[in-house]
């Protein structure tokens, strides 16, 4: 079976986009990369670049870089620049409410547009009644109960509520940690052998007569 990151490079890498709701959920599949991207960061207080996030989930580089930027919008995820930089969780899980990863990814999506259809019937003949119109639309009233009812339970449920149920052996934990590491180790090696070669290269170039 194949990888969910091709789908993802099809429709749903538009980040809180129409294209990210091809499959007829509320929510894209960015919401929910954005979540297992802040469960990684959770662990060890890890600091982990858009690029190893992404690959350790199998999922395109061009998706993360837009989800990411989007989490530090938020105030949920902070950045630095630089070989050892990366992102980071800008507080404590404890404070970060599903409901907060949902809105900076997605922005704050209603889950159903009234357009008080009551109005149009024919036999009011362009003038609708005030028994017809007055007050919110009943079925307006039901669907943002349910809307109200769903972003509080989101907002109840934390980030450090949705990790606890993960139950990851401590020898994954222990892999997942050495995985980064080596990582952030490759790009120094590289980096400090890109700074000696340019120095190699400086010091045997000819001087200008």
């Amino acid at each position: 079976m194949k990888r969910n990151s091709e789908n993802v490079e099809g429709g749903d890498l538009s980040v809180g986009g129409s294209e990210g709701h091809r499959s007829g959920s509320l929510y894209g599949i960015s919401v929910e990369y954005g979540l297992h991207c802040l469960l990684w960061l959770m662990e060890d207080k890890r600091r982990a670049s858009s690029r190893d996030l992404a690959e350790i989930q199998g999922v395109s580089v061009a998706m993360m870089a837009k989800i990411m930027p989007r989490l530090e919008r938020g105030g949920i995820v902070s950045s630095r620049d630089g070989i050892k930089g990366g992102y980071e969780l800008a507080k404590p899980p404890t404070t970060i409410s599903i409901l907060d990863v949902v809105d900076a990814i997605e922005g704050k999506r209603k889950i159903f547009d009234c357009k008080d259809v009551r109005r149009g019937c024919v036999l009011f003949v362009g003038e609708p009644p005030s028994w017809a119109v007055s007050g919110v639309c009943r079925i307006h009233a039901v669907m943002l109960r349910a809307e109200e009812a769903m972003r509080s339970s989101l907002s109840t449920t934390t980030l450090a509520d949705l990790a606890q149920g993960e139950g990851r052996p401590r020898e994954f934990e222990d892999m997942v940690a050495t995985w980064f590491g080596d990582r952030k180790t490759a790009r120094e090696d590289a980096r400090v052998a890109a700074v000696r070669e340019s120095s190699r290269g400086g010091s045997t170039a000819k001087k200008p007569l």
